[in-house]
């Protein structure tokens, strides 16, 4: 059996499906799953993410973690986290970057929030020196002091869209057409959670909303709050969703998100007003564009360093990586940064409260 055929049965038996019930079956069915069964990333995958991009982003996202931890007195034990870790290459490069920092590595457990077999091996052999824990939801992270990092996290987790119908909401839902997936949209119906958009949007417009997103937000808030700590987020988005963002890319190119179900990534834009107001138990810093922040962290300096040390092909390729994480037209303004922090400490560094 496919994917398709499954998700056909199902949709016969209990009716059209919501995009969240959709992306939850493509990305992680245990059998055709996408991150269930492959790694998606590189240049043999289907995307690039930063840390694949060059070394220079997660060192200065260690170092960025790591000042915290020295504004913060140096709390020790702490948890060391990252919330979807790929093949751990970013965890790798915070951890290398922040090795000379003393007592930083020796106080902090490393803890990963992934639920990807393929990627748990990959993250345990490239971490092995870390002993990781991995953890399965946000409320299994330790109660204790907290330095966590989400780097395109919260794009991937499911997401529902609705079409605003006066002052009610249609929600966009798949069904079966022709023996094809096709789209459709429910009957009008009140949607509490969207009532502050009745402002903001006009009859016909669409907006997405991510439920699973909330409670995560609300539990590292609450664990900075108590503990201390802060979470750097950073993933493509803006401050509020409006529009039709859901997209599927397979090898680097966009595909029709209904075409070979489990076979492409499923993403949507974050919806960073959404993060912030689940974080209300800390603070948040303003959103900043990628490529601002790294700026703001060195990483100019940092891609001169290492373009004195390199080779002649080496260097085109430094200078092309820092293009790519920082100019606007590339990952710069496209991926936006958030910060949440204890109430009486100090933003991220690279941030503004």
């Amino acid at each position: 059996m496919s994917l398709t055929r499954f998700l056909a049965s199902r949709i016969a038996a209990e009716g059209p499906m919501s995009i969240a019930a959709y992306m939850q079956e493509c990305l992680w069915h245990p059998d055709f799953g996408y991150y269930a069964t492959k790694d998606p990333l590189g240049s043999d995958g289907d995307f690039v993410t930063a840390p694949e991009v060059s070394q220079m982003f997660g060192e200065l996202v260690g170092l960025c973690l790591a000042q915290v931890w020295i504004d913060q007195g140096r709390p020790g034990p702490f948890t060391l986290a990252e919330l979807g870790p790929g093949r751990g290459t970013l965890m790798a490069d915070i951890r290398r970057a922040t090795r000379n920092v003393p007592g930083f590595l020796e106080s902090a457990d490393t803890v990963l929030l992934d639920a990807s077999p393929v990627l748990r091996a990959a993250q345990a052999d490239r971490l092995a020196d870390a002993q990781p824990t991995w953890i399965d939801t946000a409320d299994d992270l330790p109660h204790q002091p907290l330095l966590v990092v989400a780097n395109e996290f919260f794009d991937a987790l499911p997401i529902r869209q609705y079409v605003r119908d006066q002052d009610k909401w249609r929600e966009r839902c798949i069904g079966v057409e022709n023996g094809k997936l096709a789209w459709g949209l429910s009957p009008a119906l009140p949607q509490p959670a969207l009532t502050d958009r009745l402002v903001d949007t006009r009859n016909g417009d669409l907006v997405e909303d991510c439920p699973a997103a909330a409670p995560i937000m609300a539990t590292l808030a609450d664990r900075i709050t108590a503990h201390g700590g802060a979470a750097v987020v950073i993933d493509y988005g803006d401050w509020r969703s409006l529009g039709d963002t859901l997209q599927a890319l397979r090898d680097h190119s966009s595909v029709d998100v209904l075409d070979q179900p489990g076979k492409a990534d499923l993403t949507a834009h974050v919806d960073f007003e959404a993060l912030a107001k689940a974080a209300a138990s800390c603070r948040y810093t303003r959103l900043t564009p990628q490529g601002v922040f790294l700026e703001r962290l060195g990483i100019t300096a940092r891609a001169q360093h290492l373009a004195r040390r390199a080779k002649d092909a080496s260097i085109d390729d430094v200078i092309a990586a820092h293009r790519r994480l920082t100019h606007p037209e590339e990952m710069g303004h496209l991926f936006k940064v958030m910060g949440l922090y204890p109430p009486d400490a100090a933003p991220p560094p690279g941030l503004e409260p």
